[in-house]
């Protein structure tokens, strides 16, 4: 069954800053960004957030929460209620050091796994239940160098398999998930894996 006509907010979560552009921790902000270039959708500052809007059959609503990672439940909590979405027409994409590079795990509600970013949007929604698209980064980091590793850039070659395979398949599913529904993209995602 289609959500023609339901709005959606996709939120791609990052560090806002020149520093952080291409690290590991903003793959989030990447994808969103991608999939805003397939629609030349351009991105406003607005409060606490860029914003950008894709109409159509649907509308989709882009968010890049302009506060810090561990601040950005409260730029997703203004959005929601803003914007009238209600939670399962939102989904985050996050990284996630947890899962081997180019690893994709979409789900309808879930811990943080450790994401500063999951766990304060979680304690500003007072709920876990939210879908969200979690993208592996890898672990490869020597121990007590986890922030080192995800505020790093991509080697080479992992940026060349992101650009090419990973960020494709995430726009895919994202595309899916606000044109049709959640269980589309997740279907989608089971035969691409």
């Amino acid at each position: 069954m289609g959500k023609k006509g339901l709005a959606s907010c996709l939120i791609g979560l990052g560090n806002i800053g020149r520093d952080y552009v291409g690290t590991r921790h903003n793959i989030g902000f990447d994808i969103v960004d991608a999939f805003a270039r397939s629609y030349s959708a351009k991105f406003f500052s607005e409060k606490m957030a860029q914003y950008a809007c894709i109409k159509g059959e649907s509308t989709i609503h882009l968010i890049k929460p302009t506060l810090l990672m561990n601040r950005s439940g409260e730029s997703v909590k203004f959005w929601i209620k803003k914007l009238a979405i209600s939670l399962d027409r939102i989904l985050v994409i996050s990284d996630d050091l947890h899962l081997p590079l180019g690893n994709l795990r979409l789900r309808e509600k879930g811990g943080s796994g450790g994401h500063n970013g999951l766990k304060n949007i979680a304690h500003h929604l007072q709920t876990q239940a939210y879908p969200r698209l979690r993208v592996g980064i890898g672990n490869h980091y020597s121990y007590g160098d986890q922030g080192n590793y995800v505020l790093g850039h991509f080697k080479k070659s992992e940026k060349k398999r992101i650009n090419t395979s990973i960020i494709p398949i995430a726009e895919k599913i994202l595309d899916l998930f606000s044109h049709r529904s959640f269980s589309e993209a997740v279907k989608y995602l089971s035969q691409t894996f």
